[in-house]
């Protein structure tokens, strides 16, 4: 009887520009790479260190802040500012 690999979701989607939902906990600094918000994790602490970054209304300056679904982080940037809300 054959078998169906576990789903996985690190395999890329369909569609390139299409991001799959986060399916497991995300830390602050892994969400702002991943959406392509900054490039590094020292880019991150830089944002940290300027209070560039709210999370649910409030300044955050902890890189490693485990996010849950739901949250709304909101980063100021040169552009303008970015809302990104965890899915």
């Amino acid at each position: 009887m054959p078998t169906t690999p576990p789903a996985d979701r690190h395999l890329p989607s369909p569609d390139p520009g299409h991001r799959d939902p986060i399916r497991d906990p995300i830390r602050l600094g892994q969400l702002l790479k991943r959406e392509d918000v900054v490039e590094t994790g020292g880019d991150v602490r830089a944002l940290l260190a300027d209070d560039a970054v709210r999370v649910n209304g409030e300044v955050e300056v902890r890189r490693g802040r485990q996010l849950a679904p739901g949250d709304v982080v909101e980063v100021d940037l040169p552009a303008g500012v970015r809302r990104l809300v965890v899915p």
